[in-house]
């Protein structure tokens, strides 16, 4: 009769050791993608401060979306580049980057992040502060996190 009772206590054992192992891998997944989501954020933010559009067109998948607070949406790899050339164009961008949440949901992922510093007018040769809040989607494309769509408003 003992062998009975052992058995479904054993089979319960085994299936909580299975589910601990489960998610405490989730858990180091989940850290990890944090940190790559994390890394392209600074990436993004060095790219704005060094007016470089390539490397900021490189950060997105490729449908990628661009939705600039007082402008038109960038879709696709090609508008993107041309859209971040024309603002670099004119503004030089000293900025720096807060994270202030990540949620990761498998192949998705989003960040709030707001950014503060202040913005040199090329045409005026003038400086203005600059504060903006911003939403990031990220998305796995070949295994890689990269930015899926991003939409920033200005918070003054």
């Amino acid at each position: 009769m003992k062998k009975l009772f052992l058995l479904p206590t054993i089979i319960l054992l085994v299936a909580s050791c299975k589910n601990e192992k489960l998610t405490e891998t989730n858990t180091i997944m989940e850290k990890q993608a944090k940190l790559e989501i994390e890394k392209i954020l600074m990436d993004y933010k060095e790219t704005l401060n060094t007016s470089n559009a390539e490397k900021a067109t490189a950060l997105y998948t490729k449908n990628g979306i661009f939705m600039p607070s007082s402008g038109p949406s960038a879709i696709g790899k090609e508008q993107i580049k041309a859209s971040y050339d024309f603002v670099f164009s004119q503004i030089q961008l000293n900025i720096e980057f807060y994270i202030e949440e990540i949620t990761i949901e498998n192949n998705l992922a989003f960040a709030v992040t707001s950014s503060k510093g202040e913005t040199l007018i090329h045409a005026t040769k003038t400086t203005i502060p600059e504060e903006n809040r911003e939403l990031f989607i990220f998305e796995k494309e070949n295994e890689t996190w990269k930015i899926a769509r991003y939409m920033f408003n200005k918070t003054k």
